[in-house]
């Protein structure tokens, strides 16, 4: 299944409904029901400062995604209002710092489920303490218009994907930690696995990082 280009550097003239909360760091399109003009949708990072103290600025991020309905860019799904990945960022008390800190990252877009559909790769970070903890989420869509988390990695520290070389694949890396692991000493430094779906469910070779 052919699908027109992916990534789009900015939001240019579309017009999005409600607008996006923000400075737009990434602008990723996304056909999640199909490669119809109906079935374009967009998925956008952008973050907002809550917030700045002792030479350090905080952000709020947010994962927006629209579909195009009647020429106009409509709301599906947001995070943190609709819920994971991302926190709602909150001040600490009585300090000049907001936690948690977060990143975000659109992957990419493809077909992981074998269909003429699309489900969008999210990566992100948060931390409050120490290295905090990393995620990777597939959205596709679903029933009446919506979007769902299809399947969602976490794993300590840090988690990177990339859509796989043949196009229906994530690959995975980061540290392993086994169940009686430290965070300060993961039991495999540098890990790699692969997370595809095949008869109806995701599977993760070798299983490394928890998924659900």
């Amino acid at each position: 299944m052919v699908f027109a280009s992916g990534l789009a550097a900015s939001a240019g003239t579309d017009v999005f409904s409600p607008s996006i909360p923000g400075t737009v760091s990434q602008n990723q399109i996304a056909h999640l029901t199909g490669p119809s003009t109906n079935g374009q949708w967009r998925a956008i990072a952008s973050k907002k400062v809550v917030g700045s103290g002792n030479g350090q600025t905080f952000y709020q991020w947010y994962l927006s995604i629209y579909a195009m309905r009647r020429g106009i860019y409509r709301l599906r799904y947001q995070s943190p209002k609709n819920g994971a990945p991302l926190e709602a960022v909150t001040q600490a008390s009585g300090a000049k710092m907001w936690f948690p800190i977060q990143d975000v990252h659109i992957v990419g877009a493809a077909s992981l489920t074998g269909h003429s559909t699309q489900q969008l790769v999210v990566q992100s970070h948060e931390m409050a303490a120490d290295c905090g903890g990393a995620t990777v989420t597939v959205f596709a869509s679903g029933p009446g218009d919506s979007v769902v988390r299809a399947v969602t990695v976490t794993n300590q520290c840090e988690l990177t994907a990339k859509i796989g070389a043949d196009g229906s694949s994530i690959d995975l890396s980061g540290p392993y930690y086994n169940s009686t692991a430290p965070m300060c000493c993961p039991t495999k430094n540098s890990a790699s696995a692969v997370l595809r779906y095949r008869g109806g469910k995701w599977i993760e070779s070798p299983k490394y990082f928890a998924f659900n």
